[in-house]
Order: structure tokens, then sequence, then C-alpha cells
């Protein structure tokens, strides 16, 4: 009996492992939205990391996570680090590129865990306003690759990037004004 439980464990082990190995070395999760606002507003949301508290998902997780804003007030070389709670990790960004439609930033986890990423927000006009994706790549190395198996980067950060985005496009559009 306890040779058929090894075995099986044995077996479920390296499929586990065998199924790892097929999985991509890297990864991009990326998010769209339709904001009725001009590109060069959006632009002025993303650029400026002192404007990221308006719409930045993981401000709202962590209050009190520590910020430090160094380099440019915005625009290449503009650097935010970052301290928070087991949510936000610890980490930090810099600016790596601008243009009126992208926004390239190199991003540095080093806690829950190291990582290096690149994101980017990329801007086009659209039906009168301004469609934003924002899309973050990085590698996938193979104890990561075992975890996509069970959840993936998709799943854990894309709620993330929608809920960015729906405050981000609140942000850029205003309070809705009411007539009566």
């Amino acid at each position: 009996m306890l040779s058929w439980i090894l075995w099986i464990i044995v077996v479920a082990a390296a499929a586990v492992l065998g199924l790892a190995a097929m999985k991509p070395k890297t990864f991009r999760v990326a998010r769209e939205a339709q904001i009725k606002a001009p590109p060069e507003t959006v632009l002025a949301l993303i650029n400026d990391f002192r404007a990221w508290p308006k719409w930045s998902p993981w401000e709202k997780m962590d209050p009190a996570m520590t910020k430090t804003l160094t380099g440019p007030a915005s625009g290449v070389g503009s650097v935010y680090a970052w301290s928070g709670n087991k949510k936000v990790g610890q980490g930090r960004m810099e600016i790596t590129g601008v243009s009126a439609s992208q926004v390239d930033i190199d991003l540095e986890f080093m806690a829950p865990w190291k990582a290096s990423n690149k994101t980017v927000f990329s801007l086009a006009l659209k039906d009168g306003g301004t469609a934003v994706t924002w899309a973050m790549t990085g590698s996938a190395p193979f104890m990561f690759r075992v975890m996509s198996i069970f959840t993936n980067m998709d799943q854990m950060i894309g709620k993330d990037f929608e809920a960015g985005l729906a405050a981000m496009k609140q942000a850029a559009e205003g309070p809705l004004l009411t007539t009566r």
C-alpha cells in the first residue's frame, strides 16, 4: 500500500515538473481600457509618479507604505521606490522612455520575491478618447513555471491592472457633471 502511494507521488511530481518544463520562459499580462480624455491627460497620470496615488491599485492596498520619489518630477529618469505590507512588497520602478503614445518603465521587485520586469503603457486615439494598454512582461524561472501550473501571472496581476485602469479612467475623465 505504501509503495503505491509513493509511486503515485513520484508520478504526480514528475508530471508537474514535466508540465512546468514545457511552459514559456517569459510571461505577459496586459489589459486595455477606453478613456474619454485626450492622450496628454492620460499621459500626465502615467508619466508623473506623484499622480499615481490617484489611480494605482497598490496605493490602496497599503496606504501606510513608504514611498520615495527621486530624479526628475516626471519623465525619463523619474524613480519611485516603495516598501509596504506583504500585498505590495518592496520594489523600485524607473521611467526609461516616454513619447506621446508610450511610457516604458523598468520594474524591480525585491520582496516578496525578486524579479525584473518591463512595464509599458501604450496610448492611442480611439473613438474620441484614448485607448490605454497596460502591459507587463518578464522572465519565468523554472519555479515560477511550476507555480504557474496552479495559478498564473494573468490571474494574479490582471485584476489589479483592471482596477488601476478603472481608477485611471475616473481620474482622467474627472467628476461627472449632472444637470437638473
